[in-house]
């Protein structure tokens, strides 16, 4: 094959890519239009059972034409993801509440976690949005507090190392509102300078959630010492700065790319599925459209006698309320007292929430909810990745 060669195949992959993305567009502009048929005619959002046909049908046709049936459902479920997006975006407000810009802040730097959750969620925003870095959790939350940003973004709960305590505690003392949530698949690299070797480390760097989530292969680095980092990215940034083939980091393959780092391995957390989900917070609530698949987030206290908990659940039960989330903090200066952080799937304008918050309201010393919003869309049809408690 001659250069030339070479040459017009390669023009001719640029033109077909062309049409590729010219049909993409074409697909979001009709699932916006089905948006507005929708809100017309009462449909949800979601039919998740057309959906996974959908799924099923293009996996088999691309198998027909020899294409890989597996990379078929993975690129439509990604499609099916965005045009979710855009139509829950499309219903949740109009155009005319799209002209002023928004600030969203993130706590870390640019590549963490944190960062890219928040660009995955608001990546089909029609307004301008600026992302900001803020030092903590609590600076993070701070900002929205004060105006200097409109949304903001925190990591709440990880599938392998569990809540993220300071971040429930935060809600729970500012008078804040969640109104979105975004669950991200975490997927950590080892990282190193150009040059370095698995066998050559003797350090590791990176947030301690990410090395715990990384524990069982960190064990297999024999003689090689952990190093925390207030984020991953920053944990990159601090081996970039180094340039010792002698230090890693554990981030994700974005943050490796910004600071020109090699990957030295993948998939390296503990379990093969790592989701880590963010909650979205503003410093008022939102209304949230019915037709949106919706969850809602309480926090309450029980009266201090036998049972006073399950007699709580058991309200919620008994108006078919499904359960995603039961966390218990301890009251900041009171021992052995506690709160209890719940989510629940439905939205404020079914009879049955609202039957089960006023049951919950008489059963509680006191109950605050936190927010009522739509529930994080991911690819492969699950509304949020949650098992039912």
């Amino acid at each position: 094959m001659t250069t030339r060669d070479l040459a017009d195949l390669r023009k001719s992959l640029d033109d077909l890519d062309k049409v590729l993305l010219h049909a993409l567009g074409e697909r979001t502009r009709l699932a916006q239009e089905i948006a507005g048929v929708k809100a017309d005619t009462d449909h949800p959002v979601r039919d998740q059972a057309r959906e996974a046909a959908l799924v099923a049908h293009r996996s088999a046709y691309g198998e027909q034409l020899g294409l890989d049936p597996a990379l078929v459902r993975r690129i439509y479920q990604e499609i099916i993801e965005d045009s979710v997006r855009r139509q829950r975006d499309w219903l949740l407000a109009p155009d005319d509440a799209r002209e002023a810009p928004w600030t969203v802040a993130y706590q870390g730097t640019e590549g963490a976690y944190g960062h890219e959750a928040a660009a995955r969620h608001f990546g089909v925003e029609r307004r301008a949005i600026t992302f900001r870095p803020y030092r903590s959790f609590r600076d993070t939350l701070e900002a929205v507090q004060r105006g200097d940003a409109q949304r903001a973004v925190l990591p709440i709960e990880n599938s392998t190392a569990g809540s993220v305590h300071e971040v429930y505690d935060l809600l729970f003392r500012l008078n804040l509102s969640v109104v979105g949530e975004e669950v991200l698949p975490i997927r950590h690299c080892l990282l190193g300078v150009p040059g370095a070797t698995v066998a050559g480390l003797t350090h590791v760097h990176s947030h301690p959630q990410a090395l715990a989530q990384c524990s069982e292969f960190l064990v297999g680095l024999e003689g090689v010492e952990t190093e925390a980092a207030a984020n991953t990215a920053l944990a990159a940034a601090r081996v970039a700065e180094r340039g010792d083939a002698a230090h890693a980091a554990i981030a994700s393959n974005e943050a490796g790319d910004r600071h020109g780092l090699i990957v030295l391995a993948r998939e390296i957390a503990n379990q093969a599925v790592n989701l880590t989900r963010f909650v979205i917070v503003a410093a008022t609530p939102v209304d949230i459209s019915p037709l949106v698949a919706c969850k809602i987030s309480l926090v309450f206290g029980t009266r201090h006698e036998r049972g006073a908990l399950v007699r709580c659940l058991n309200v919620l039960a008994e108006e078919g309320l499904s359960l995603t989330k039961l966390e218990s903090r301890p009251i900041p200066g009171t021992a052995w007292e506690y709160v209890f952080y719940v989510d629940i799937e439905g939205h404020l304008s079914e009879p049955r929430v609202q039957s089960g918050l006023a049951g919950l309201a008489g059963a509680t010393q006191f109950l605050r909810m936190l927010g009522c919003y739509p529930q994080a869309v991911t690819a492969g049809g699950e509304a949020s990745g949650h098992p039912q408690v």
